[in-house]
């Protein structure tokens, strides 16, 4: 099989599995339901992934790399550590609260193995909080911003910026946010942190 045809019928097999995973949940969605759905052999998917939870980790990687690729993109020019978190924390935000993130959380939430929940962290927030501490440590080094250390103020950032939104998602107390919302929510996140940690 051609390579970019490959990669097509992964997307369309992960497409199949996230919208099975929103409409039964992680236990009650199985290789099988997966693969009638994206029209694929059952044997595909195990010589593909191996079992479920190799298929739903190669999800969680995928969706980890095109969110660290847009903050990437986001944080590309740190000269002014204020105006890239302000750039970026919609961004972040954005995907963090995503129908797809919080399929995944929920799919870790029911994993009993807890491989789902181990990949989410190395892959998301391992990943993604350097990023954030590196913009952050730029401002300390420039006296651009103030704080204890840069680790402290990325967690403030990601506390004033998240708070416990994800998991309102993942208990399904509070709907997707528009994108007015999620744009208000980091205005107000950044507007606090400039409080707490502006020079």
């Amino acid at each position: 099989m051609r390579e970019d045809t490959k990669t097509r019928r992964q997307a369309e097999i992960e497409t199949a599995a996230y919208e099975l995973l929103r409409d039964r949940g992680y236990r009650s969605t199985s290789m099988l339901d997966i693969a009638k759905a994206a029209k694929a052999s059952n044997e595909t998917l195990y010589r593909w992934y191996g079992d479920k939870n190799g298929l739903f980790k190669t999800m969680v990687e995928s969706n980890a790399r095109a969110t660290k690729a847009a903050l990437d993109a986001a944080i590309r020019d740190d000269v002014d550590p204020l105006g890239t978190l302000t750039h970026a924390a919609p961004i972040l935000l954005s995907m963090l609260l995503g129908d797809k993130a919080i399929s995944l959380n929920r799919a870790a939430a029911a994993d009993e193995s807890r491989e789902l929940g181990a990949t989410i962290a190395a892959a998301g927030r391992d990943s993604v909080f350097p990023l954030i501490e590196k913009v952050i440590g730029r401002g300390l080094e420039t006296a651009a911003l103030a704080a204890p250390s840069a680790g402290v103020a990325a967690e403030w950032f990601l506390s004033l910026l998240i708070g416990d939104l994800q998991i309102r998602r993942v208990n399904r107390t509070l709907p997707e946010p528009s994108g007015e919302h999620i744009r208000a929510r980091a205005a107000d996140a950044m507007s606090a942190f400039k409080k707490l940690c502006g020079a």
